[in-house]
């Protein structure tokens, strides 16, 4: 068996051609730039952007790809130079891999703009080991991951890479960028981990970031159960250290393992409104922090129930339990009890060391930070726990704030071996793109999305994380995303957070998930066997009794579009809204049978692969018409919105104009049909007070949003430096 553990680095030594060089008719960083450039009569070239993917493609990737005379004879090459895995090309007949290779080819694919045609050959193209060759194009791509997800099975290697050629299916970033490949990382896109009370536990939750971050993914870290500042060790009073020096060991290894200098190991790390070290957490982000407690690179996240809300509003002291006394009291870690539920009972309890600080005072700390860094994200526990349908407490999220799953602690032995193993976190993603699989019928795709991303799941075993492996066997857990939705509303006439956005957003999400809910039915039919903790959710439960679904057919909403606008949308696109007897036979079939994935929908931010599929990112509104990256050697890049054109940029406002109010409304509209969490980032100009944060925080925690990622606070050009006649400086 090949050994897979190694983590390709990603090197792009490929030369410009002379032609590129010295001919700006064949300059493509040039003619991009002309994006950003009026022509005479004021209209955006997209024309130019569209001409220099083709000269990229065309010229430099052309001139800079090895050749090959055959499949068979690119694949021995690749094969037998361990370029590819030959384990997975091992299940296929020479015959079919003919056939399936020239249907790839045959697919007429190309890049939609210049940036997505960069971004795939520099960041996820095959290169020979030097980086000078590219040894792959993007349907040699999607082949490759399509045949690995489909484990040797003809007809499924051909849909999931005709899902992938046509747009509507994207696979995450590690998931899209390993599979096939013999030297890899891990095709998971990031992982979760609880940390105990005590130094074995921590000692572990090291040792996880360090070999998760090896393998290539982002990890998330709970803090909330570590004791604070001045806690009692084996009694002695003022001992523990607290949180802070957990999390600068932290940083230093994900700065440690970065995947072979690729780039830097990701981290975050989570911790409860309500312990007692919460302040000095915060601290660590300040720009004028103590540099022994600063911390640079790791995100952060705070856990905030419902009580703190409630106490701010009083205008109160909110307590700040120990959670050392909150264990040792309820026998039970501080993130497995719910603070809203007991915080009368815990103040009142005089074994329970508490300290006071004012509420409000907490969230202007929160926005004052958010100001200044963007963190921490905010995890709205109380909101996150009742829709959460599986057995047990959500306590954290993830990198991206999108994951929300039941995790059990593990138990340990003075070796560090396990006494008990637990249940931790690994994430499966892939986003469907709204526009095309709107246009495909979507029910097919989403189907073909929720196997694909099991399949995932089905072939990772993360052995140097028994509670991550344990989770991912029993729980088979995935998170289907979306993108493209304001590219898609354009496109339709419709404005981003308008009367007939918000409609659209429900109905939309609400026939995924049937669809995601019906496949993962049959693969428990097909398995014949439901995910292992099913008979314990609410999934099982009676009809009318709290089942999942009782809210699809007890009559409490509408199951219909309010405008006419949206049903005729969905009618000329030829799909079918599920109704309620519809969703009554969905439920009768899983109360008998099961479904196979734990956890279906999770939407992430979505960045590099929105560039590749040419799509708005994530469910967000764009942050500018013609967005500026900046992408290694080249310099700037231009990327124009999804479907925009000169007819129709009055659909095109960017976030900053549409505001938070509107954003928060599009995603409560699709989080009441996602079981997990949607990556919600809040855009505010740059006249916005810290109190304009906490009024937007207060409205998501009432709109019943979960989660919260990232703050961006638009940041205007200096007086002076406007460009005449430049497209983003005029937006």
């Amino acid at each position: 068996m090949t050994d897979l553990t190694a983590t390709v680095l990603p090197l792009d030594n490929t030369a410009d051609t002379a032609a590129e060089q010295y001919d700006p008719a064949h300059d493509y960083h040039a003619l991009n730039a002309m994006l950003n450039l009026y022509d005479a009569d004021g209209k955006i070239q997209f024309d130019k952007d569209k001409a220099a993917e083709r000269e990229y493609v065309t010229g430099h990737v052309a001139a800079n790809s090895k050749q090959f005379a055959s499949t068979a004879e690119r694949l021995d090459y690749l094969i037998s130079n361990q370029y590819y895995n030959p384990d997975v090309f091992a299940q296929y007949s020479a015959e079919f891999l003919d056939r399936f290779y020239e249907h790839v080819e045959s697919a007429g694919f190309e890049f939609g703009t210049f940036l997505g045609a960069f971004k795939f050959y520099t960041s996820y193209a095959l290169k020979t080991f030097d980086g000078r060759l590219y040894l792959e194009d993007f349907p040699q791509r999607c082949a490759a991951v399509a045949l690995e997800l489909a484990a040797g099975n003809e007809a499924q290697a051909t849909e999931y890479a005709d899902e992938m050629l046509a747009g509507r299916f994207q696979p995450a970033t590690p998931t899209f960028l390993n599979l096939g490949k013999a030297q890899r990382g891990e095709p998971v896109s990031c992982f979760l981990v609880r940390i105990e009370d005590n130094m074995e536990s921590i000692s572990r939750g090291i040792n996880a970031a360090l070999q998760l971050s090896k393998r290539g993914g982002g990890v998330a870290l709970l803090l909330s159960n570590l004791r604070e500042l001045g806690a009692p060790i084996k009694h002695i009073e003022n001992q523990s250290s607290g949180v802070i020096p957990v999390m600068k060991l932290l940083e230093d290894s994900f700065s440690y393992a970065n995947q072979l200098g690729a780039r830097q190991g990701a981290g975050a790390v989570y911790l409860n409104a309500h312990h007692p070290d919460i302040l000095r957490f915060l601290d660590t982000k300040r720009e004028n922090a103590d540099e022994k407690i600063r911390i640079k690179s790791l995100a952060l996240g705070v856990v905030i129930p419902d009580i703190t809300f409630e106490l701010a509003k009083q205008k109160a002291q909110m307590a700040l339990f120990s959670p050392y006394d909150v264990e040792r009291v309820y026998g039970k870690s501080f993130a497995d009890i719910s603070v809203s539920e007991h915080y009368d009972e815990m103040v009142a309890d005089d074994r329970i060391k508490k300290t006071y600080i004012d509420a409000r005072k907490f969230f202007t700390t929160i926005a004052e930070l958010q100001f200044e860094s963007g963190y921490p994200y905010i995890v709205f526990e109380d909101t996150v726990n009742r829709a959460n349908p599986i057995e047990g407490r959500v306590t954290m999220s993830n990198l991206c704030s999108e994951i929300l799953q039941v995790q059990e602690p593990s138990a340990y032995n003075e070796d560090l071996t396990y006494a008990h193993v637990g249940r931790d976190i690994s994430c499966n993603l892939g986003s469907l793109n709204i526009a095309k699989a709107m246009d495909g019928g979507l029910a097919h795709t989403v189907e073909t999305a929720i196997r694909a991303l099991t399949s995932v799941a089905e072939h990772t075993s993360i052995n140097a994380v028994p509670s991550i492996r344990r989770a991912n066997e029993e729980g088979h857990a995935i998170g289907l995303g979306q993108m493209n939705l304001h590219g898609f509303l354009a496109r339709e006439g419709i404005h981003y957070g308008s009367e007939e956005g918000l409609d659209f957003t429900d109905m939309y999400f609400m026939t995924v998930a049937y669809h995601a809910y019906r496949a993962s039915h049959a693969l428990a039919v097909e398995h014949g066997q439901a995910f292992k903790s099913f008979a314990t959710s609410d999934y099982a439960k009676p009809a009318g009794q709290g089942n999942y679904f009782d809210k699809y057919t007890d009559g409490r909403r509408s199951l219909e579009p309010r405008t006419a606008k949206i049903r005729e949308l969905f009618a000329k696109y030829g799909i079918a809204i599920p109704t309620a007897a519809d969703w009554e036979a969905l439920r009768d079939a899983i109360l008998k049978d099961g479904i196979y994935n734990q956890n279906l929908q999770a939407v992430p931010p979505t960045g590099s692969i929105s560039y590749i599929n040419h799509s708005t990112s994530s469910i967000h509104p764009i942050a500018s018409k013609i967005e500026i990256r900046k992408e290694g050697k080249i310099g700037r890049v231009y990327y124009p919105a999804a479907y925009m054109t000169n007819d129709n940029l009055e659909y095109y406002k960017d976030a900053y104009e549409i505001g938070w109010k509107a954003i928060v409304d599009t995603y409560a509209e699709a989080t009441q049909h996602v079981d997990q969490g949607l990556s919600l980032t809040l855009f505010f100009p740059d006249t916005a007070t810290t109190r304009d944060l906490n009024k937007a925080q207060i409205y998501a925690w009432r709109k019943g949003i979960k989660t919260l990622y990232y703050i961006r606070i638009r940041q205007q050009a200096l007086e002076g430096t406007e460009v005449q006649g430049c497209v983003s400086c005029m937006l």
